[in-house]
Protein backbone atom coordinates (compact mmCIF):
# COMPACT_ATOMS: atom_id res chain seq x y z
CA UNK A 1 0.00 0.00 0.00
CA UNK A 2 0.62 3.87 -0.79
CA UNK A 3 3.19 5.27 2.49
CA UNK A 4 2.40 9.12 2.85
CA UNK A 5 4.70 11.19 4.67
CA UNK A 6 3.51 14.33 6.71
CA UNK A 7 5.98 16.89 7.64
CA UNK A 8 5.00 19.88 10.18
CA UNK A 9 3.73 21.26 13.26
CA UNK A 10 1.94 19.61 15.83
CA UNK A 11 0.74 21.08 19.18
CA UNK A 12 -1.13 20.89 22.39
CA UNK A 13 -4.51 23.52 22.23
CA UNK A 14 -6.46 25.07 24.56
CA UNK A 15 -9.96 25.58 22.74
CA UNK A 16 -12.63 28.39 24.08
CA UNK A 17 -15.66 28.43 22.18
CA UNK A 18 -17.66 31.93 22.07
CA UNK A 19 -20.92 33.21 20.27
CA UNK A 20 -18.46 36.03 18.27
CA UNK A 21 -14.80 36.77 18.73
CA UNK A 22 -13.69 39.59 21.29
CA UNK A 23 -13.62 43.29 20.23
CA UNK A 24 -10.44 44.65 20.72
CA UNK A 25 -11.44 46.71 23.89
CA UNK A 26 -11.26 45.76 27.58
CA UNK A 27 -14.12 43.76 29.14
CA UNK A 28 -14.83 40.74 29.98
CA UNK A 29 -16.23 37.63 27.76
CA UNK A 30 -18.36 33.99 29.06
CA UNK A 31 -16.88 31.34 27.19
CA UNK A 32 -19.66 28.86 26.11
CA UNK A 33 -17.26 26.28 25.93
CA UNK A 34 -13.68 25.06 25.98
CA UNK A 35 -11.32 21.67 26.22
CA UNK A 36 -7.61 20.37 25.66
CA UNK A 37 -6.61 18.58 22.79
CA UNK A 38 -4.30 17.83 19.98
CA UNK A 39 -3.87 20.21 17.91
CA UNK A 40 -1.44 21.29 14.43
CA UNK A 41 -2.55 20.95 10.72
CA UNK A 42 0.21 17.95 10.37
CA UNK A 43 -1.70 16.02 13.22
CA UNK A 44 -4.91 16.51 11.36
CA UNK A 45 -3.44 15.00 8.52
CA UNK A 46 -1.46 12.52 9.59
CA UNK A 47 -4.20 10.77 12.16
CA UNK A 48 -7.45 11.14 9.39
CA UNK A 49 -5.03 9.27 6.50
CA UNK A 50 -4.04 6.91 9.31
CA UNK A 51 -8.10 6.05 10.21
CA UNK A 52 -8.22 5.92 6.50
CA UNK A 53 -6.18 2.96 6.23
CA UNK A 54 -2.58 4.98 4.46
CA UNK A 55 0.52 3.84 5.84
CA UNK A 56 1.58 7.52 7.24
CA UNK A 57 4.98 8.25 8.78
CA UNK A 58 4.15 11.82 10.74
CA UNK A 59 7.71 14.09 11.35
CA UNK A 60 7.16 17.10 13.56
CA UNK A 61 8.70 18.34 16.70
CA UNK A 62 7.97 18.41 20.43
CA UNK A 63 9.67 19.36 23.44
CA UNK A 64 10.79 17.47 26.66
CA UNK A 65 7.59 19.13 28.30
CA UNK A 66 4.57 17.61 29.50
CA UNK A 67 2.70 19.02 26.41
CA UNK A 68 5.19 16.78 24.53
CA UNK A 69 3.92 13.18 26.65
CA UNK A 70 -0.64 14.72 25.52
CA UNK A 71 0.63 14.78 22.17
CA UNK A 72 2.63 11.68 21.57
CA UNK A 73 -0.34 10.07 24.30
CA UNK A 74 -3.05 11.77 21.27
CA UNK A 75 -1.65 10.73 18.19
CA UNK A 76 -1.40 6.84 19.73
CA UNK A 77 -4.79 6.96 20.57
CA UNK A 78 -5.80 8.20 17.06
CA UNK A 79 -3.37 5.96 15.06
CA UNK A 80 -5.89 4.32 12.89
CA UNK A 81 -4.98 0.71 14.01
CA UNK A 82 -1.10 0.94 13.83
CA UNK A 83 -1.13 3.02 10.25
CA UNK A 84 0.37 5.54 11.16
CA UNK A 85 4.16 6.18 12.80
CA UNK A 86 5.67 9.25 14.53
CA UNK A 87 9.01 10.73 14.15
CA UNK A 88 9.18 13.41 16.90
CA UNK A 89 12.33 15.24 17.17
CA UNK A 90 13.58 17.13 19.74
CA UNK A 91 12.71 20.82 19.81
CA UNK A 92 15.60 23.71 19.42
CA UNK A 93 14.66 25.33 23.19
CA UNK A 94 13.14 22.07 24.58
CA UNK A 95 9.02 23.73 24.21
CA UNK A 96 6.36 21.89 22.65
CA UNK A 97 4.30 24.09 20.62
CA UNK A 98 0.81 25.60 22.36
CA UNK A 99 -1.91 27.78 20.97
CA UNK A 100 -5.17 29.23 22.71
CA UNK A 101 -7.55 29.21 20.23
CA UNK A 102 -10.65 31.68 20.06
CA UNK A 103 -13.56 30.32 17.82
CA UNK A 104 -16.44 31.74 17.60
CA UNK A 105 -19.96 30.24 16.26
CA UNK A 106 -19.64 31.26 12.86
CA UNK A 107 -16.39 29.58 13.11
CA UNK A 108 -14.28 32.78 12.89
CA UNK A 109 -10.94 31.91 14.74
CA UNK A 110 -8.11 33.98 16.62
CA UNK A 111 -4.92 31.95 17.49
CA UNK A 112 -2.84 32.76 20.69
CA UNK A 113 0.64 31.04 19.83
CA UNK A 114 1.76 30.47 23.18
CA UNK A 115 5.44 28.21 22.47
CA UNK A 116 6.58 27.94 18.93
CA UNK A 117 9.83 25.94 19.04
CA UNK A 118 12.36 25.51 16.02
CA UNK A 119 12.77 22.06 14.82
CA UNK A 120 16.28 21.06 14.00
CA UNK A 121 17.45 20.21 10.86
CA UNK A 122 16.20 17.31 8.63
CA UNK A 123 18.93 14.44 9.30
CA UNK A 124 18.69 11.39 7.22
CA UNK A 125 16.33 9.35 9.30
CA UNK A 126 14.03 12.32 7.67
CA UNK A 127 15.25 12.58 4.55
CA UNK A 128 15.39 9.03 3.41
CA UNK A 129 11.73 8.88 5.00
CA UNK A 130 10.70 11.67 2.07
CA UNK A 131 12.09 10.17 -0.74
CA UNK A 132 10.81 6.30 -0.13
CA UNK A 133 7.36 8.43 0.05
CA UNK A 134 4.68 8.23 -2.47
CA UNK A 135 3.65 11.31 -1.43
CA UNK A 136 4.71 13.70 0.83
CA UNK A 137 2.68 16.64 2.27
CA UNK A 138 4.81 19.19 3.55
CA UNK A 139 2.56 21.82 5.54
CA UNK A 140 3.75 25.09 6.22
CA UNK A 141 6.91 25.87 8.52
CA UNK A 142 10.36 26.67 8.53
CA UNK A 143 11.50 22.87 8.51
CA UNK A 144 9.44 21.67 5.44
CA UNK A 145 10.89 24.22 3.38
CA UNK A 146 13.88 22.38 2.68
CA UNK A 147 11.79 19.24 2.20
CA UNK A 148 10.19 20.73 -0.91
CA UNK A 149 13.50 20.62 -3.36
CA UNK A 150 14.37 17.19 -1.37
CA UNK A 151 10.84 15.39 -2.97
CA UNK A 152 10.99 17.06 -5.90
CA UNK A 153 14.58 15.60 -6.48
CA UNK A 154 13.22 12.28 -5.60
CA UNK A 155 10.15 12.23 -8.18
CA UNK A 156 7.99 12.02 -4.89
CA UNK A 157 4.48 13.99 -5.37
CA UNK A 158 4.50 17.21 -3.39
CA UNK A 159 1.49 17.93 -1.66
CA UNK A 160 0.83 21.46 0.36
CA UNK A 161 -2.19 23.14 2.41
CA UNK A 162 -1.17 26.73 2.33
CA UNK A 163 -4.56 27.40 4.61
CA UNK A 164 -5.60 30.99 4.14
CA UNK A 165 -2.61 32.30 1.69
CA UNK A 166 -3.54 35.43 0.02
CA UNK A 167 -1.44 34.98 -2.84
CA UNK A 168 1.17 38.10 -2.30
CA UNK A 169 2.65 37.09 1.47
CA UNK A 170 5.91 35.27 0.66
CA UNK A 171 6.05 32.81 2.44
CA UNK A 172 3.71 30.66 1.02
CA UNK A 173 5.20 31.21 -2.27
CA UNK A 174 7.53 28.50 -2.25
CA UNK A 175 5.34 26.10 -1.15
CA UNK A 176 2.33 27.25 -3.69
CA UNK A 177 5.52 27.05 -6.42
CA UNK A 178 7.03 23.29 -5.32
CA UNK A 179 3.25 21.87 -4.90
CA UNK A 180 1.53 19.20 -7.08
CA UNK A 181 -1.10 19.29 -5.45
CA UNK A 182 -2.22 22.41 -3.93
CA UNK A 183 -4.97 23.02 -1.16
CA UNK A 184 -6.19 26.68 -0.24
CA UNK A 185 -9.04 28.21 1.95
CA UNK A 186 -11.10 30.70 0.00
CA UNK A 187 -10.74 33.20 3.11
CA UNK A 188 -8.42 35.95 2.20
CA UNK A 189 -8.81 35.39 -1.60
CA UNK A 190 -10.59 38.07 -3.56
CA UNK A 191 -10.45 36.05 -6.88
CA UNK A 192 -10.31 32.06 -5.82
CA UNK A 193 -10.52 31.35 -9.97
CA UNK A 194 -7.74 33.40 -10.76
CA UNK A 195 -5.52 31.71 -7.70
CA UNK A 196 -6.02 28.84 -9.04
CA UNK A 197 -5.89 29.17 -12.35
CA UNK A 198 -1.74 31.09 -11.51
CA UNK A 199 -1.33 27.95 -9.65
CA UNK A 200 -1.32 25.73 -12.89
CA UNK A 201 -0.05 28.09 -14.92
CA UNK A 202 3.41 26.89 -12.44
CA UNK A 203 3.30 23.50 -12.60
CA UNK A 204 0.72 22.82 -10.13
CA UNK A 205 -1.67 19.46 -11.69
CA UNK A 206 -4.11 19.90 -9.16
CA UNK A 207 -5.28 23.26 -7.20
CA UNK A 208 -7.74 23.35 -4.77
CA UNK A 209 -9.64 26.19 -2.73
CA UNK A 210 -12.44 24.82 -0.34
CA UNK A 211 -14.88 27.69 1.11
CA UNK A 212 -16.51 26.30 4.02
CA UNK A 213 -20.32 25.46 3.77
CA UNK A 214 -20.22 26.79 0.16
CA UNK A 215 -18.13 23.62 -0.62
CA UNK A 216 -15.43 23.95 -3.08
CA UNK A 217 -13.76 24.86 -6.35
CA UNK A 218 -11.28 22.70 -8.14
CA UNK A 219 -9.11 23.19 -11.56
CA UNK A 220 -7.09 20.47 -13.12
CA UNK A 221 -5.96 19.97 -16.67
CA UNK A 222 -9.27 18.88 -17.82
CA UNK A 223 -10.82 22.11 -16.68
CA UNK A 224 -13.19 23.53 -13.11
CA UNK A 225 -14.99 21.08 -10.69
CA UNK A 226 -17.61 22.47 -8.53
CA UNK A 227 -17.93 20.31 -5.34
CA UNK A 228 -20.93 20.58 -3.01
CA UNK A 229 -20.60 19.77 0.98
CA UNK A 230 -21.38 16.49 2.59
CA UNK A 231 -23.92 15.89 4.79
CA UNK A 232 -22.32 13.84 7.55
CA UNK A 233 -24.89 15.90 10.22
CA UNK A 234 -24.78 18.48 12.82
CA UNK A 235 -21.67 20.40 12.81
CA UNK A 236 -20.20 20.31 16.18
CA UNK A 237 -16.18 21.54 15.77
CA UNK A 238 -14.79 22.98 12.76
CA UNK A 239 -11.41 22.08 14.05
CA UNK A 240 -9.17 20.42 11.10
CA UNK A 241 -11.75 20.13 8.70
CA UNK A 242 -9.59 21.21 6.00
CA UNK A 243 -6.96 18.82 6.89
CA UNK A 244 -9.30 16.37 6.49
CA UNK A 245 -10.34 17.33 3.29
CA UNK A 246 -6.83 16.75 1.78
CA UNK A 247 -6.74 13.56 3.59
CA UNK A 248 -9.15 12.09 2.35
CA UNK A 249 -8.66 13.47 -1.60
CA UNK A 250 -4.66 12.23 -1.12
CA UNK A 251 -6.35 8.49 -0.04
CA UNK A 252 -8.98 8.60 -2.94
CA UNK A 253 -6.21 9.79 -5.10
CA UNK A 254 -3.29 7.22 -4.10
CA UNK A 255 -6.13 4.52 -4.77
CA UNK A 256 -6.49 5.20 -8.24
CA UNK A 257 -10.27 7.05 -7.84
CA UNK A 258 -11.15 9.38 -11.33
CA UNK A 259 -10.80 13.02 -10.15
CA UNK A 260 -14.76 13.87 -9.57
CA UNK A 261 -14.88 10.30 -7.04
CA UNK A 262 -12.07 11.76 -5.04
CA UNK A 263 -13.04 14.93 -4.71
CA UNK A 264 -16.41 13.53 -3.47
CA UNK A 265 -14.49 11.34 -0.66
CA UNK A 266 -12.47 14.72 0.10
CA UNK A 267 -15.85 16.88 0.58
CA UNK A 268 -16.90 13.70 2.52
CA UNK A 269 -14.41 13.74 5.17
CA UNK A 270 -13.89 16.88 5.74
CA UNK A 271 -17.95 16.89 6.38
CA UNK A 272 -16.85 13.86 9.51
CA UNK A 273 -14.22 16.30 10.61
CA UNK A 274 -17.01 18.60 11.86
CA UNK A 275 -19.03 15.80 13.51
CA UNK A 276 -17.14 15.75 16.83
CA UNK A 277 -15.16 17.95 18.99
CA UNK A 278 -11.24 18.03 18.65
CA UNK A 279 -8.92 17.65 15.40
CA UNK A 280 -10.36 16.37 12.26
CA UNK A 281 -11.34 12.97 11.41
CA UNK A 282 -9.84 10.20 13.30
CA UNK A 283 -13.38 8.29 13.84
CA UNK A 284 -13.12 8.02 10.02
CA UNK A 285 -13.08 4.87 7.93
CA UNK A 286 -12.96 4.29 3.71
CA UNK A 287 -16.57 2.52 4.22
CA UNK A 288 -18.44 5.43 5.79
CA UNK A 289 -16.00 7.73 3.30
CA UNK A 290 -17.39 6.07 0.55
CA UNK A 291 -20.65 5.57 1.18
CA UNK A 292 -21.14 9.17 1.97
CA UNK A 293 -19.44 10.39 -0.94
CA UNK A 294 -21.95 9.12 -3.60
CA UNK A 295 -24.26 11.68 -2.30
CA UNK A 296 -22.08 14.62 -2.96
CA UNK A 297 -22.70 16.66 -6.40
CA UNK A 298 -19.43 17.30 -7.84
CA UNK A 299 -19.97 19.24 -11.58
CA UNK A 300 -16.77 19.13 -14.00
CA UNK A 301 -15.60 18.67 -17.34
CA UNK A 302 -17.54 15.91 -19.33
Amino acid sequence: MNHVVVHGPVSWNTVVRLPRLPAPVPHMELAAAHHDGLGGTSAGKAVTLAALGVPTTLVTTTGDDEQAARVLDALGAGRGGGDLRVLARPALGGRTERHVNLVADDGARLSLYLELPTAPPADDAVLAAVRAADAAVLDLAAGSRPLLDVARAAGVPVWCDVHDDDGVGDFARAFAAAADVLLVSAARLADPRAYLRAALRSGTSLAVCTDGARGALALDADGWWEVDVADAGPVVDAEGAGDAFLAGLLRATLAGAPRRDALAQAAATGALAVTHLGLAAPHADPATVETLARAVRVTGPA
